[in-house]
């Protein structure tokens, strides 16, 4: 299966690169191209891609505004690209329901490898760089941990998978059940904490502690 994907970045020069790096993968095919938050998030309602390459510093409307809004408004994932590790802007993405961020020295395999996991409905946060966002969040406004008493056991191990970093596949592995099984937990995981992306699973699992605590 092709991805699509829309990459949104303001300058030409990283835009034409990127989509070289996914389309010489011959597994990801680029259906637009975006300058601002503005023409993203109407590409974004027009070409439905599957994944949305998001620039986090763009004019008219900045990627945070524009990654909350296409995850409201569409089905796309939203993969952010920053040239910083950490900072305010990365913690607003996935406040916004950023499925998860990437440096843009990213690898072109590596590359290729993140957009394929999100389309699939993994996340792409690495668990040092999950750690790395809790130490920020006293610094922000961003995810309060929520009560976890609505959550079952098996619930918890598989929140505790997405805060180690695991994919559907590693989960299940961990927990000996079915991906299709994983997915289903994930979905409830999600609805019961009211939060929007694996990612912001991920990081209230890390909030709790629950990363540590391997199945």
């Amino acid at each position: 299966m092709t991805v699509t994907v829309l990459v949104a970045d303001d300058h030409a020069t990283i835009r034409a690169g990127l989509t070289m790096l996914l389309e010489s993968s011959g597994q990801v095919r680029v259906v637009g191209e975006a300058a601002d938050g503005v023409a993203a998030l109407r590409q974004a309602r027009a070409l439905s891609p599957d994944v949305v390459l998001m620039d986090v510093r763009m004019p008219r409307v900045d990627g945070l505004a524009a990654t909350a809004a296409v995850v409201a408004e569409t089905n796309a994932k939203v993969l952010v690209l920053t040239t910083f590790a950490i900072d305010e802007y990365v913690l607003g993405a996935l406040s916004a329901g950023a499925s998860g961020f990437l440096l843009k020295s990213v690898g072109g395999d590596e590359l290729v490898r993140a957009v394929l996991a999100v389309a699939e409905g993994d996340a792409v946060l690495d668990p040092k760089v999950t750690r790395a966002v809790i130490a920020a969040l006293p610094r922000t406004t961003a995810l309060a941990p929520p009560d976890l008493s609505t959550l079952t056991d098996r619930e918890r191990q598989v929140l505790a998978g997405l805060g180690a970093g695991l994919s559907n596949h590693q989960i299940g592995t961990r927990l000996l059940i079915g991906e299709t099984t994983v997915k289903t937990h994930v979905s409830r995981v999600l609805t019961k904490l009211g939060v929007q992306s694996r990612v912001q699973a991920a990081i209230i699992a890390t909030q709790a502690g629950l990363e540590s605590h391997r199945p």
